[in-house]
């Protein structure tokens, strides 16, 4: 058991860090598909506990060996897999760099476990676990199952599920033809869920009553 003062940042999500994922995939079946593109925004919050995006990570990504390639899939993202100049990389070497990421930023704010935030959340962590379990990688600092759903957050909160349509209600720019790149809707994303945070604090639905520094059981 360790201990770990407790961050504003972790006090408002009981000591979870949330990072906000999008996956680019050639099919829907996390066991067999590829997955192509993976982006992750990670958040940062002021001493007024306004979350903001701190910064964005961003990969392409070969086919692992087997991998099924719907040619549906493909003409809808328009991704070519193959071509050399997307510099693509492994999933092993691009979740072992962004494991190392989030795991910087979690310890600086004082957080023991990630928690995947997306649009569709079911989705993404379905491909984000298969791809973590075919890498064999151990150190994995999401949590098991637990999500936070910006589709579900944006019903509640502004009446809209699909994610072009919920930024637009929120007063974020969303260009169509530049959604279903992996960057584009992991940003668009994170901007939603830090506007449905924060006006959430602006309504008084978390008040900050104790901004003073606690310790936090990381057991």
């Amino acid at each position: 058991m360790s201990k770990s003062v407790a961050t504003l940042f972790s006090k408002r999500f009981r000591g979870y860090f949330p990072v906000v994922i999008d996956i680019e995939t050639a099919g829907f079946n996390s066991a067999t598909d590829a997955v192509l593109e993976l982006a992750a925004s990670i958040l940062s919050m002021d001493d007024q506990g306004v979350l903001s995006i701190a910064h964005t990570h961003h990969y392409n990504i070969e086919p692992f060996e087997g991998a099924n390639l719907e040619q549906a899939s493909l003409d809808f993202t328009g991704i070519d897999p193959y071509n050399p100049l997307r510099g693509a990389v492994s999933e092993k070497d691009a979740l072992h760099d962004l494991f190392k990421h989030v795991r910087k930023a979690m310890k600086a704010q004082g957080c023991h476990r990630a928690v995947l935030v997306a649009h569709n959340a079911a989705f993404d962590q379905g491909f984000f676990k298969a791809a973590t379990v075919r890498s064999g990688l151990k150190r994995d600092p999401f949590h098991p199952f637990v999500t936070f759903d910006t589709t579900t957050l944006a019903g509640l909160s502004l009446g809209q599920t699909v994610l072009a349509n919920a930024c637009k209600k929120a007063g974020i720019a969303f260009d169509n033809k530049e959604a279903h790149s992996a960057l584009y809707d992991t940003e668009r994303t994170a901007e939603l869920f830090c506007y449905i945070v924060n006006k959430w604090q602006t309504l008084g639905g978390w008040p900050i009553a104790d901004t003073a520094d606690t310790e936090i059981d990381d057991s």
